[in-house]
C-alpha cells in the first residue's frame, strides 16, 4: 500500500526537523566549513587515490564559491593540515593534499561527531539504529534515482542591484 499524503507530510516534517537540528549543531562547530574541506579531501583520497584535487573540485563538491574554499585552504595550510602545490600539468592551478596532521584532525573530529551521535541514540535498541540507517540509506538512494530521472529546475540567479 503506498504512503498517504499524511504519511508523506509526517516524513517531510521529521526530515526537516532533523536537518535543521544538524544545521544548528554544525554552526556550533568551530570552523565547520574548514572541516567540510578536510572531509572532502579525505573522501577524495579514499575514493580516487593519486588523483590531484584542485580548489575548484572542492568548491564544486561543497557547492560553494571558489573564493570561500580559497580562504579555508589558506587557513588549513597555515595550520599545517594541508599542502598547496603548483599543479605540474597546469602551472596556473594548485593541487591540494592532506598532511598527516590533517588526517589526524579529521580522525579526531570524526570520533567527536560519532560520540555525539552515539549519545543521541544511547537509549535506543541497536536494531532501531540499524533500521533507521537502512531506511535513510534507502531514502537517499530513492532521492538520487528521482533526481537523475527528473532533475529539479536550476534556480534562477537574482540580478545584482
Amino acid at each position: 500500500m503506498p504512503p498517504t499524503t499524511r504519511d508523506v507530510e509526517d516524513l517531510v516534517t521529521a526530515l526537516f526537523t532533523v536537518a535543521d537540528g544538524l544545521r544548528r549543531a554544525r554552526r556550533r562547530i568551530p570552523d565547520a566549513a574548514a572541516l567540510s574541506v578536510l572531509q572532502m579531501l579525505t573522501w577524495a583520497e579514499r575514493h580516487h587515490p593519486g588523483r590531484p584535487v584542485h580548489p575548484s573540485d572542492l568548491a564544486t563538491a561543497l557547492d560553494v564559491h571558489r573564493s570561500a574554499v580559497t580562504r579555508h585552504l589558506q587557513a588549513l595550510e597555515r595550520s599545517g593540515h594541508i599542502t598547496l602545490t603548483a599543479d605540474q600539468a597546469d602551472g596556473r592551478s594548485w593541487v591540494v593534499s592532506l598532511t598527516g596532521s590533517g588526517r589526524a584532525e579529521v580522525d579526531r573530529l570524526t570520533r567527536v561527531g560519532l560520540d555525539r551521535f552515539a549519545t543521541v541514540v544511547a537509549d535506543w535498541d541497536a536494531a532501531d539504529v540499524q533500521t533507521l540507517a537502512r531506511l535513510l540509506t534507502r531514502f537517499a538512494r530513492s532521492q538520487a534515482e528521482v533526481a537523475q530521472r527528473d532533475p529539479a529546475p536550476v534556480r534562477a540567479r537574482r540580478p545584482r542591484s
